[in-house]
């Protein structure tokens, strides 16, 4: 049956699948497609406001001694810009390929549980807008994205909430969105475990699916010791349970270490998706298998563990005892070494193929040479001494945003232009693609590595202004000035997404030429997904099919998938 072609010449873009049509039929969805974009569009509007929040802070340290902005205002802006980005950009952004992509990769016809997959996307919405009502309020968060206690304590002698209620608007946010992320994880995990079809071993997986169910694991465990401290933090604020309040014996490094716990393996619960989009994607444009699969799979499940053990390294600036600074700090440098090693995986791909430089492939690059310098500067914070001279220093901002921007946010362009084809059955434009590219790559690099100087030369982070310092100076002005050419590319990709949603280029049902199962069905998926599943030999699937004579867009072989329920 030709189902898959056949639905492809139907419809051209996702707005023309007449099951999509109306409002109504987004609000009320439980299907994971439908579901994933809805992340992609919360999380970019987000995207937005977060990057506007960035460029008021470069706007504000452009010159030295400016006083544009109150300092109280510049925590606050900082303190948001923080916030969102990690809880609702990355993590969405990369739950909405998660659950977009693995039912389709695995040959299902939905997640396990649709409307549970439907209600983390809603409770991750309500959390956001919660968090951002704050600024109608006039109380927003100012003691930045970690909110450490006491900051965020009440000082009972005084009778003051010493952030305002600004704090509560954003405990209540991440609550939710945390829970939302524990189901989706949930979701994810079982979907993975037994939705597959019965010929696809998890040793024919495909890596973007390993990661993700790696990544499953990462939330469930780590999630609820930061929403378990948020809700200490509001007992504290509102019940006088003092866990975190000093004046009546709590413990303030209790919060930290709970944050941390946390915090450690989500650095990896927003990079983890990110790796199996470049799985994907460098395979695809280098027209090779992806090198060493089997130590692919594996240093992750290491990693997913490992992370869980170095946590206490984001505090060595508290004061410890040298057995545990001994421990944590061997323990960091212990899990750069399965991190590394893929680094020479996917330049190992590359080696040797058919490489084809469109703009998926340029972002896989450009991920690979700037997360290298986010991974080999946050090594050098595992080194006690090296920690304490820079812990408080822009070196910590320019090693974060190597990491989470040149790495996270470079590898989730990869995947929309590489997968925008897939769910839009439109091409994004290559010529604005790589203008995106250039402006990105010139505008990140011009934005942050200078920032590892900043931070050598002394400067300290979470300030609203410097003094007049002739090396700060010209640091913080093209700092600046390449903020707005990193903005200015994003904005274009947002023009390329709008304009080729309409007028994009067809683009059939296979256009990269892919090997995984996603790639057998129309462009757009119809809602079921899937008439028959390919015989799954191998991690290539389609190729297997096509060296037998067949055709990628004819699906028989196995028998339907009956997808999931509730």
């Amino acid at each position: 049956m030709n189902g898959g072609i056949n639905a492809s010449k139907k419809a051209g873009s996702i707005l023309d699948v007449p099951e999509y049509k109306g409002l109504l039929s987004w609000l009320s969805s439980v299907d994971h497609k439908q579901i994933g974009i809805m992340y992609f569009v919360t999380s970019l509007i987000f995207f937005l406001v977060g990057v506007s929040e960035a460029m008021v802070m470069r706007t504000q340290l452009i010159k030295p001694d400016n006083h544009w902005l109150s300092p109280e205002t510049y925590n606050q802006v900082f303190s948001m810009h923080g916030t969102t980005m990690v809880f609702l950009v990355v993590m969405p952004v990369l739950t909405g390929f998660m659950v977009y992509f693995i039912p389709l990769m695995i040959g299902a016809r939905d997640v396990a549980f649709p409307r549970v997959n439907a209600l983390s996307y809603w409770l991750y919405l309500m959390g956001g807008l919660l968090l951002y009502f704050s600024f109608f309020t006039g109380n927003t968060l100012h003691a930045g994205w970690s909110a450490y206690a006491p900051l965020t304590e009440t000082n009972y002698s005084m009778n003051l909430y010493m952030t305002g209620t600004g704090v509560d608007y954003w405990i209540m946010g991440l609550l939710l969105a945390g829970a939302g992320s524990i189901m989706s994880a949930i979701n994810i995990l079982v979907t993975v475990a037994f939705l597959r079809p019965p010929d696809m071993k998890l040793s024919r997986t495909p890596l973007f699916v390993w990661m993700s169910a790696a990544n499953a694991v990462l939330m469930l465990l780590a999630v609820p010791a930061l929403n378990a401290a948020l809700v200490m933090l509001f007992i504290d604020r509102h019940l006088h349970g003092f866990f975190f309040n000093p004046v009546a014996g709590g413990k303030p490094l209790l919060w930290e270490n709970y944050f941390w716990f946390f915090g450690h393996p989500e650095v990896y619960i927003l990079i983890l998706p990110g790796w199996g989009i470049i799985s994907e994607v460098i395979p695809a444009f280098s027209r090779k298998p992806i090198f060493g699969y089997a130590f692919m799979a594996v240093s992750t499940v290491a990693i997913t563990f490992l992370s869980f053990g170095v946590w206490a390294h984001h505090m060595f600036a508290t004061g410890m005892d040298w057995t545990v600074y001994y421990v944590f700090a061997l323990s960091s440098m212990l899990i750069a070494v399965p991190t590394g090693v893929k680094i020479f995986n996917w330049i190992a791909t590359m080696w040797g193929g058919a490489i084809r430089f469109d703009t998926a492939m340029l972002f896989s690059a450009a991920f690979i040479m700037q997360f290298t310098i986010g991974g080999l500067s946050g090594v050098a914070f595992a080194v006690v001494p090296i920690d304490w001279a820079l812990t408080q220093t822009y070196f910590v901002v320019a090693h974060f945003h190597y990491t989470l921007l040149g790495g996270t946010i470079f590898t989730v362009m990869a995947g929309f232009y590489y997968w925008y084809p897939k769910i839009t059955g439109r091409m994004l434009s290559e010529k604005l693609g790589k203008i995106q590219f250039w402006l990105m790559v010139t505008g990140f690099n011009g934005t942050f590595f200078l920032l590892f100087f900043a931070g050598l030369d002394g400067m300290p982070r979470r300030v609203f202004t410097y003094p007049n310092l002739p090396h700060l100076a010209v640091i913080n002005l093209i700092s600046s000035l390449s903020a707005y050419v990193l903005a200015l590319g994003i904005l274009v990709f947002f023009a390329n997404l709008a304009v080729s949603l309409k007028k994009g280029e067809p683009a059939g049902d296979n256009p990269w030429g892919g090997w995984t199962l996603e790639w057998a069905t129309s462009s757009p998926p119809p809602p079921h997904n899937f008439d028959h599943i390919p015989p799954v030999r191998s991690i290539r699937p389609l190729w297997d099919l096509q060296q037998a004579g067949g055709q990628p867009g004819v699906l028989a072989a196995s028998d339907p998938q009956e997808g999931g329920g509730e």
